[in-house]
């Protein structure tokens, strides 16, 4: 698995991940919050599946 998450918008999925399953606990406790676990995860790793698929990256090229 090659990095296609650049650094910026894994900062990003990471913090929104971890506000949807934070409604699991808190506010309105729906189970729908267990779906934050997959902006979570694709930015704690750096790899999304389906931007693999359609030949997305967003990092930056190496130098």
């Amino acid at each position: 698995m090659q990095c296609n998450i650049g650094k910026t918008e894994r900062v990003i999925r990471v913090l929104a991940g971890l506000a949807i399953v934070s409604l699991a606990f808190v506010g309105p406790q729906s189970p729908w919050a267990w779906l934050g676990l997959a902006p979570l995860v694709t930015g704690l790793i750096g790899w999304c599946p389906p931007y693999a698929l359609f030949g997305i990256n967003t990092c930056k090229p190496r130098s």
